[in-house]
């Protein structure tokens, strides 16, 4: 990053009230982004010159109902009063019921909209809600932990500002599914997602000839990994297919999601990449965004279950990565967050390095290799390439 970009004003929104959105013994812990904002401000990311830390209004129904249907809101609300409550994608084990649902949803959603209003306006440059990235919802039920879809909220009302074309990339393990369904057919949005195959995971969707609708086709574009895919794997995967569809749609501002449940220790998926990996891919999306958007960057976070020993460190480097120079794998996590980690999850391990110890290099995509991560590529480059103008057999393209 430049000295002029690393100065450019950067708006991280955060209120501790996040933490209400808590499903109770449920792998969506929030200490996960507790403990992601105490190392970043610990490490001195937060007090960086450039970075505001704000807070933001819940999003408002006429905000909400940009994605979601009226009915569904109103189940949302009324859900938590009824024990015996069914539908609507509520009060299962994925999306189970508690006090203040519907008001903690829609918190993380505000603070989304704001993030993306900050970037729209000029405000800032870059802007993060480590708390959002709830992909899975969708516009009539909640799915996968995620009540309220606070990424697409975000992208229909930089819509609604006057973007015309808006890029998301969602790194997640698990596929984009609910923002992938509401611009399914909008060619204004280019969802990107690489994930973990849906034969092997939730939620069963994200395979590569899912390109988008009539109106729209190739604005889908899936990249389904296989399980076991590591750092050199992934990262030879999103540099063969993100880069190139990015280009060709001329995004003006860059969305992504940032899931860490790709991470080798996360309990809930097959994935294998490191803290060092998936920094890489931060670092690469914000390069992307000085390449094609003029530095426009929304950032969020996503899922992500180790939540000591993973969720902090890879965000605390999105946070880093966001706001100015990177943090290094190498920096020590601070004693006094050490400390407070340990207070929140006596039993955890505390990582006592911002990274694994792991070398994120790969070998670039060539045509003709056959292991099952190549082919995975070659599956997306096939599908979708053509419908951008892109040969997808040349890797120059």
């Amino acid at each position: 990053m430049t000295a002029e970009t690393s100065a450019a004003p950067v708006t991280v929104v955060w209120d501790p009230a996040v933490t209400t959105y808590n499903f109770g013994d449920h792998p969506l812990d929030p200490v996960r982004v507790e403990l992601t904002m105490a190392l970043a401000r610990d490490l001195g990311v937060l007090d960086r010159p450039n970075v505001s830390v704000v807070k933001a209004e819940p999003a408002s129904r006429e905000t909400l109902r940009l994605v979601h249907q009226e009915a569904y809101l109103l189940a949302v609300q009324a859900a938590p009063r009824d024990p015996f409550f069914r539908g609507w994608g509520l009060n299962t084990s994925d999306n189970p019921l508690f006090e203040g649902m519907h008001e903690a949803a829609s918190l993380i959603t505000g603070m989304s909209v704001r993030a993306a209003e900050a970037v729209m306006s000029g405000e800032a440059l870059h802007a993060v809600n480590v708390a959002g990235g709830l992909h899975h919802a969708m516009p009539d039920r909640a799915s996968g932990f995620c009540v309220y879809n606070d990424p697409a909220i975000a992208i229909a009302r930089m819509l609604e500002l006057g973007a015309e074309r808006v890029a998301y990339v969602d790194i997640d393990v698990h596929h984009g599914d609910g923002v992938q369904a509401v611009f399914w057919n909008d060619p204004r949005v280019l969802t990107v997602s690489l994930h973990e195959s849906p034969v092997s995971l939730f939620p069963g969707t994200g395979f590569p000839t899912e390109v988008g609708g009539p109106n729209a086709e190739g604005g889908a574009v899936n990249v389904a990994l296989p399980a076991g895919t590591g750092d050199a794997g992934w990262l030879r995967a999103f540099h063969a297919v993100v880069p190139s569809v990015l280009r060709a749609f001329r995004p003006q501002v860059l969305v992504s999601q940032c899931g860490c449940d790709s991470h080798y220790r996360d309990p809930l998926a097959n994935l294998a990449l490191s803290v060092e990996g998936q920094r890489a891919a931060q670092l690469e999306m914000r390069r992307l965004a000085h390449e094609l958007t003029g530095g426009r960057w929304v950032v969020f976070g996503g899922g992500g279950y180790g939540l000591v020993d993973v969720v902090p460190r890879t965000w605390s480097h999105l946070l880093a990565t966001a706001t100015g120079a990177p943090v290094t794998p190498s920096h020590a996590t601070p004693n006094t967050w050490r400390e407070f980690a340990a207070s929140k999850r006596p039993a955890a391990r505390i990582p006592t390095v911002m990274g694994d110890g792991t070398d994120a290099s790969y070998q670039p995509w060539e045509p003709g290799r056959a292991d099952p991560v190549d082919r995975a590529i070659l599956a997306t480059r096939r599908a979708v390439f053509p419908l951008h103008g892109l040969d997808p057999d040349d890797p120059r393209d």
